[in-house]
């Protein structure tokens, strides 16, 4: 039985948000549904709701962030999946059942109020995953 509800969204990497905004506006007729300035991570999210999943661009706000350094290492481009749970507790606990590495041990706010938590992409194929159970 999957623990897992969705892809909730999927968060890319871009140096700044404003060319990104003109290119999605212009060529595919989209607009942000939401800007978030998430302080602790020093970044700006624009959310792009497209039906059931949201595609995240994120711009660094200081060159210290986690997205700035991301970019420093692998250039533009996708940053982590998202998925979606029912109950967060119980898939962290599975991952570390399974040997998962976590970045997150216990779940936190993220930029939309939602519980989430990561999960070490050395343990995942390479992939940074985010898991997030809606409040």
């Amino acid at each position: 039985m999957s623990i897992v509800k969705k892809i909730n969204h999927i968060a890319i990497a871009a140096k700044s948000l404003e060319p990104v905004r003109e290119m999605l506006s212009s060529v595919f007729g989209l607009e942000s549904d939401a800007t978030h300035k998430v302080g602790d991570q020093k970044l700006i999210a624009d959310m792009f709701r497209l039906g059931d999943t949201t595609i995240e661009w994120m711009e660094p706000t200081d060159e210290t962030s986690p997205i700035a350094k991301f970019l420093e290492k692998r250039g533009e481009g996708i940053h982590h999946i998202c998925l979606e749970v029912e109950d967060l507790n119980d898939a962290l606990e599975r991952c570390r059942q399974n040997g998962i590495r976590l970045i997150d041990e216990e779940p936190r706010l993220g930029a939309e109020g939602d519980k989430i938590a990561f999960l070490h992409p050395k343990s995942t194929h390479g992939v940074l995953i985010e898991l997030l159970e809606e409040k």
